[in-house]
């Protein structure tokens, strides 16, 4: 009689996550929970004005009071906010373009193609990093990481009989959870760089903050995140989704066939064509896509249209596969593909409008900016040594991320309370906004306020139909964890060594004369 063998034993940590997910699951379906949050928005606001909540903006000392919503004047806010909120809601448009786009791609076949030839090519066990490493450099351009990276890695860990899940969390723990870790700067640098200058200001009225202050700690973390992240999604989360069980791990897949190596080469030719024409526009100093003023690229329409090359690589690609391949003969092909894209966003878009109304009303209730100024004036307080302090800053930061999802929302508030503070204690600006860009990044992947929340468990939901919130949270929580202790470890043997954070950044600030 042959016996069964016994169920590999659970580590301490399979029990939490797998605790965290029953008890995330148990709560009711996102779309629901939204709804839900949204009234308790409106309740929460009504009960913070009636106790006379308020804290000084740090900037403009101007009184911020709660926003009672439980109102009159809050009822026609609310009535008359109700579809704009849905509309304006600023993953959709990019979502809705994006997959147009990448639906003829994938009708066509082109993307079944490529991903096969990928897994085939690609040794298995450099799959994790490469979407760890993808991830994280997609971020210099934000939206095409959570829009094509995420669904591509679950295909292709699919395609190499890999959980899906699995490729999807290590691509998003790149993408969000490795937001401040890049080898190019993005067009988040100037923008926090131009608020954390404002801050200085305040303490030193010529200091200036490069948009590349923090570059070389930026080229660092890349690598750090990217290994972190490979160990994370082995070791950890790994052990949760299990690889299908095949003895041949290319067995399922099916080699090339002559149409689809032709079709691939026309896709090939046509996106080369695509691509030299974006290279012309970008990289002369006057470039078509360059800004016209200025010629800067950061703040150019090449990286603020970045959806609508999306949409056109995918079209022109996807059209020039089928030609090849033979699998589109007309434009009722073309037409018909953008149309299937479309029709599996039906969940999607009723989370979308409830998530979308829930944001909406914690952002015009204003509890958010007076959850994190309270927050940093307590730091404030605190006046804690050195590494200790910037450990408890990280910390601060990322548990505000919880509350206030936007990365320059939240440094326009934090910016003028904790740079001018830090200059006085002699540190850098660049390194204060270091220490912010770390704790903002690190809770992105198990924040329900992170605009995309809603779309990674649409994505979850395709291979596991009963994933929520507490799927995302319990699939993410070790890489949120991981990354918060490497990456303060990193800051902290930086802040040791003393060596400059970026071009002319150093760690200490020296008044002027």
């Amino acid at each position: 009689m042959t016996e069964t063998p016994a169920a590999p034993k659970r580590s301490a940590i399979d029990r939490f996550l797998n605790i965290v997910e029953s008890g995330g699951n148990a709560l009711p379906h996102p779309a629901t929970l939204f709804a839900i949050l949204a009234l308790v928005v409106i309740v929460l606001s009504w009960i913070t004005s009636q106790l006379g909540l308020s804290v000084q903006h740090p900037t403009t000392g101007e009184t911020i009071t709660p926003v009672n919503l439980l109102s009159v004047a809050g009822l026609h806010r609310i009535l008359t906010g109700l579809v704009t909120n849905f509309t304006s809601f600023a993953p959709l448009g990019t979502v809705l373009v994006s997959l147009i786009g990448i639906g003829v791609a994938e009708h066509s076949g082109l993307i079944g193609a490529a991903l096969r030839q990928l897994v085939l090519a690609a040794p298995r066990f450099l799959l994790t990093p490469v979407m760890v490493f993808a991830g994280v450099m997609s971020n210099m351009a934000s939206e095409i990481g959570y829009v094509l990276l995420v669904p591509l890695a679950g295909l292709v860990f699919l395609a190499a009989n890999r959980h899906p899940i699995l490729g999807m969390a290590a691509a998003f723990a790149g993408v969000s959870g490795g937001y401040s870790a890049n080898l190019l700067l993005g067009t988040i640098d100037p923008l926090l760089a131009g608020l954390s200058q404002e801050a200085a200001q305040i303490i030193d009225p010529a200091y200036t903050v490069s948009p590349a202050a923090n570059w070389y700690f930026m080229i660092v973390s890349t690598f750090l995140v990217t290994g972190l992240g490979w160990w994370v999604t082995e070791r950890v989360v790994a052990r949760r989704f299990p690889d299908a069980p095949k003895e041949d791990a290319d067995g399922g897949i099916e080699p090339m066939t002559r149409e689809e190596r032709r079709g691939l080469l026309f896709a090939l030719v046509a996106s080369a064509v695509l691509t030299a024409l974006v290279l012309w526009g970008t990289v002369p100093a006057d470039g078509f896509l360059r800004n016209p003023e200025d010629g800067d690229l950061l703040n150019s329409p090449f990286l603020q249209g970045i959806v609508a090359l999306i949409f056109a690589y995918g079209v022109v690609a996807g059209v020039a596969y089928g030609i090849g391949a033979g699998t589109i003969r007309s434009d009722q092909d073309v037409i018909k593909g953008m149309g299937q894209s479309m029709s599996t966003l039906g969940v999607y878009l009723v989370l979308v409008f409830f998530a979308a109304q829930f944001v909406a009303f914690f952002n015009w209730t204003q509890l958010g900016l007076i959850f994190a100024v309270n927050g940093a004036g307590v730091l404030a307080q605190l006046q804690l040594p050195g590494i200790v302090l910037f450990a408890a800053f990280i910390l601060l930061t990322a548990c505000a991320n919880l509350f206030m999802g936007s990365a320059s929302a939240k440094w326009a508030l934090m910016a003028p309370v904790f740079i001018p503070m830090f200059m006085l204690l002699g540190y850098s600006p660049e390194l204060t906004q270091i220490g912010y860009r770390i704790g903002d990044s690190v809770t992105n992947i198990v924040s329900p306020m992170m605009s995309y929340f809603a779309l990674i468990i649409a994505f979850l939901q395709r291979y596991e139909p009963k994933a929520g919130i507490g799927t995302v949270v319990a699939v993410m929580l070790p890489y949120s964890i991981t990354f918060l202790i490497g990456w303060t470890i990193l800051f902290s043997i930086w802040m040791a060594i003393g060596a400059p954070i970026g071009p002319g950044s150093p760690l200490q600030y020296i008044p002027a004369g």
